[in-house]
């Protein structure tokens, strides 16, 4: 089991955590220099020095970059068990280090977060960010993470090159990797660890506006298919009613329309079904929306020739009722292909 560790503009925390480790355990270490410059070279040549592994970037290209470059290496020398990934700014005891490297051991078949409780004194941007992305995931995914941005993480090393090819290069990397593995089948194993900041967090490399930008596109990804179908449903609706006045015609032939829309932009761009699950994932989709034909009909009836809704606020009523658990049997069912198996 290697110990990761990615390192941009790192302090002397950094080789105190070394020194911690390399008296506990004798796992390897690996440093990635991601474009820090010479200023910094005097605290990676310690590192060296005190007998780990440092890969350099000549300029800084993020987090996930760096984390690209250790697995590569661990790749490139047969690696057999696995790797712990920590940040090199303090925010993990050597102690949680461990516990991940022992779970990562014993749960072969998993991802596994060391997961901050955020208990005592925390940032109020750190307590907030995370509790917003934790709300943000569970509702894009079905699937609650309690701590989806901790950098303390435990894989297996038959999911290398599956973490490779994980889009992301900077901090949204590490998001990419749970949404990309829901989506895998690959499950995920929380322990608790210390929640650990020092000095406010300051020395902190994360852009509370162009990193979060990063972090919450690929969330938004998984949304805007369902919500530009909608939108056209939504447009397709007016359009037939106004034509042919009948509210049964105009509901299927806008769900027709919108669902064919939905169904490619799901297959191509969210969920990236290849085409080995074609056929499978139509008929899903399609017996999906014939559910969801009929729910949308009778709820749009209801609304409107019993309780006396307009047209449009009925509509948006209906597409809201409808619009999460849609999205969850499709992320679940319907483009659900675990394409790659855990070794045994």
């Amino acid at each position: 089991m290697k110990i990761l560790i990615p390192a941009y503009e790192p302090d002397e925390r950094m080789l105190c955590l070394i020194r911690q480790l390399k008296e506990q355990t004798g796992e390897q270490i690996v440093i990635v220099d991601d474009g820090s410059g010479n200023k910094y070279q005097p605290i990676f040549n310690e590192a060296e020095g005190l007998d780990c592994t440092v890969l350099h970037h000549h300029s800084n290209q993020g987090k996930g970059s760096a984390l690209k470059t250790g697995i590569n290496y661990l790749v490139a020398i047969g690696e057999p068990e696995g790797v712990v990934c920590a940040d090199c700014d303090g925010q993990h005891s050597v102690a949680d280090i461990l516990k991940v490297a022992r779970a990562t051991r014993e749960k072969a078949n998993f991802i596994v977060l060391g997961s901050r409780q955020f208990a005592g004194k925390v940032p109020w941007r750190s307590r907030m960010g995370n509790t917003l992305t934790r709300a943000v995931f569970a509702f894009a995914t079905g699937s609650g993470i309690y701590d989806t941005q901790t950098g303390l993480r435990g894989y297996p090393a038959w999911m290398f090159d599956w973490l490779l090819k994980v889009p992301g290069c900077r901090f949204e990397y590490e998001l990419n990797i749970l949404l990309e593995a829901q989506q895998q089948g690959y499950s995920i194993y929380e322990i608790p660890i210390s929640t650990i900041y020092e000095n406010n967090n300051k020395s902190s490399h994360f852009h509370p506006v162009f990193d979060s930008i990063r972090v919450y596109l690929p969330i938004l990804k998984f949304s805007a298919s369902s919500l530009a179908a909608a939108a056209l449903d939504f447009i397709w609706l007016l359009v037939l009613q106004k034509a042919f006045n009948n509210l049964l015609l105009s509901i299927v032939g806008a769900r027709v329309c919108s669902s064919l829309f939905n169904y490619i932009c799901n297959r191509y761009l969210v969920f990236k079904a290849g085409s080995e699950q074609n056929r499978h994932s139509i008929l899903r989709y399609y017996s999906l929306a014939a559910v969801i034909l009929g729910g949308n009909y009778l709820l749009m009836y209801l609304l409107v020739n019993t309780v006396s809704i307009p047209l449009i606020p009925a509509k948006i009523l209906t597409e809201a009722i409808l619009f999460t658990g849609s999205y969850w049997v499709q992320k679940k069912y319907v483009f659900y292909y675990p394409r790659v198996k855990a070794m045994q």
